[in-house]
């Protein structure tokens, strides 16, 4: 329901932009549309690797890997894989949502969450060279030990 009054709201906003000033809606939908289409390759490639891992990996396999019963070996699996992966965040998020729905654990989507977009491995390099190693080392030390603090306080709390 609630994703019709988006909708309906955008679209009554879309209508009074179009009566007020037809030229720039029509430029605003045309870079709108050129944003879809910049994003459509990598939406199709991620949607394509959740539908591949959720095809090859079973609910009962995500759950020993990832699961709320896991523990420690499943936090440190979803922190390796958070931080040596490079997805946009409109794209972990849904890949969360469906982890969480295949039966991961919330203290384990945290990590790999709060890794995947605070922690950088692959991006060091580049990293490295505007700010320097010590700072680069720094950042993703502090960064690594917010996510399993944050973790661990989250998988704590939802089951408790």
């Amino acid at each position: 329901m609630f994703t019709y009054v988006l909708y309906g709201t955008m679209s009554v906003l879309l209508i009074a932009s179009w009566s007020k000033d037809k030229k720039k809606t029509k430029m605003a939908l045309k870079k709108a549309w050129k944003s879809f289409e910049n994003i459509l390759p990598q939406l199709f490639t991620v949607l394509l690797i959740i539908g591949m891992m959720l095809s090859v990996l079973d609910k009962e396999m995500i759950s020993s890997l990832l699961g709320s019963e896991s523990g420690v070996l499943g936090m440190a699996l979803a922190a390796i894989i958070g931080s040596i992966t490079l997805i946009p965040g409109f794209v972990a998020f849904p890949l969360a949502a469906s982890l969480l729905k295949a039966g991961a654990g919330y203290g384990q989507i945290t990590m790999f969450i709060t890794t995947l977009m605070m922690v950088g491995i692959v991006t060091m390099p580049v990293e490295i060279q505007y700010f320097g190693r010590s700072t680069t080392i720094k950042r993703n030390l502090f960064a690594f030990f917010y996510a399993v603090v944050i973790s661990v306080l989250l998988g704590g709390i939802i089951y408790k």
